[in-house]
């Protein structure tokens, strides 16, 4: 939207650019007028369309597939840990991820 602000700002200083230099003269050839409105309503028409779709079917079947299983098992391991010492207490340490 921004953009489209700055292009419309952008043509409407060139053509103020142009007619001040001479090189573009608008001449109005002539003059606007209102248009005539009357109310004679006939029957219209829709247009019509023919349409052909493809189909698309949507079920389900048992197959055996292999799955993976994982093994969940207890192993000892070092974290890092970090102390936070606050202005006047003992530092503790905490592990950094839990």
């Amino acid at each position: 939207m921004r953009g489209i602000l700055v292009l419309i700002g952008l043509i409407a200083l060139a053509v103020v650019v142009l007619m001040s230099v001479g090189m573009l003269r608008i001449e109005q050839q002539q003059g606007a007028s209102m248009p005539t409105i009357t109310f004679d309503a006939k029957g219209g028409q829709l247009p019509k369309f023919k349409a052909e779709t493809g189909s698309v079917g949507i079920g389900s079947t048992n197959t055996t597939v292999a799955v993976p299983t994982v093994e969940m098992k207890n192993t000892t391991v070092t974290l890092p840990t970090i102390e936070v010492k606050q202005a006047g207490a003992t530092p503790t340490p905490t592990p950094a991820a839990k």
